[in-house]
Order: structure tokens, then sequence, then C-alpha cells
């Protein structure tokens, strides 16, 4: 199955709160050059998208909705910056195996990106991943090993 992990476009520097950050318009264009990218690659369809309630991550959701297409749409508020990826990894799999899903979209943010990428692909460090970034994982949820098959950068 098809794990992509996409972290949030680039967004303002300050606002009330960190979850109430908006995108720049900058951030708006990267995540849809991305996302087109990706559509690009061969994969425009996702049985789930997750995506992280703060503002950046919805409204990224929202850009690249147009390229994809997802089944069902979830807000999940354990892919917010300082998610537990154990957590995060046994949730996907537990949604994996009820739902019998063959391909899941997340859309949150560093440092959570990193470790998620870390915990389903075998002997990686967590990798860096600019604004609008997109891992493709191709997992196994049987062996709960995966397989980084490409990544995308604006």
């Amino acid at each position: 199955m098809k794990i992509v992990i996409m972290r949030h476009g680039e967004a303002e520097h300050f606002a009330d709160s960190d979850a109430q950050r908006a995108l720049t318009p900058f951030g708006r264009a990267a995540s849809k050059a991305v996302a087109e990218a990706c559509v690009k690659q061969g994969l425009a369809k996702f049985d789930k998208a997750l995506v992280s309630p703060y503002l950046r991550a919805q409204q990224t959701w929202q850009e690249i909705s147009a390229h994809f297409d997802a089944l069902s749409v979830e807000e999940c508020a354990d892919i917010t910056p300082y998610g537990d990826s154990p957590h995060v990894v046994d949730y996907l799999n537990a949604i994996i195996e009820v739902e019998k899903l063959e391909s899941v979209l997340l859309v949150s943010h560093l440092p959570l990106v990193g470790y998620l990428t870390a915990e389903l692909v075998a002997d990686i460090a967590p990798p860096m991943f600019p604004t609008s970034g997109l891992a493709c994982i191709d997992y196994d949820p049987v062996s709960g090993k995966g397989e980084l098959l490409w990544n995308i950068n604006p």
C-alpha cells in the first residue's frame, strides 16, 4: 500500500497562535505544484486523507484537493507538529486493517513528518521536509516495514 506524507505549505511567521498561522501565497502555489508533480508520478487517488486541524495544513489540503481524489477526508488531531509518531503509526495500522485501505495521504508538520517517515521506513534517519515537501512510501502493514519510493520538493 502507499502512504504519502506531505508537509504543509509555507506559512506566515506570526498569528495569534501557532495553530492559526495561514499559508502565504508562495505556500499555496508550491503546494499545488507538488500535488501536480505527485499526479505525474501516477498517484492522484487516496482511500483516505488525514489532515492536521492547524490552519496551514487545512489550507494546504484545500489547495491540493483539486488535484487529488480522496474517498474520505478526516481531520486528525494526532498529526499536529508534536504528535507522537509511534502512536500515529499504530493508528494508521488500525485504520488500514479495519477499512482495508490501499492508499493514505497525511498533511502534517515538522517535526512529525520526518519522524513518521523514519518510523515507517526501516534504517533511515528522520528526513527534513521543506514546506510543501512530500514523500511516498510503499508500506506493508503486515510486516510494519516500508520503502521510501520517491519524494518531491517544491
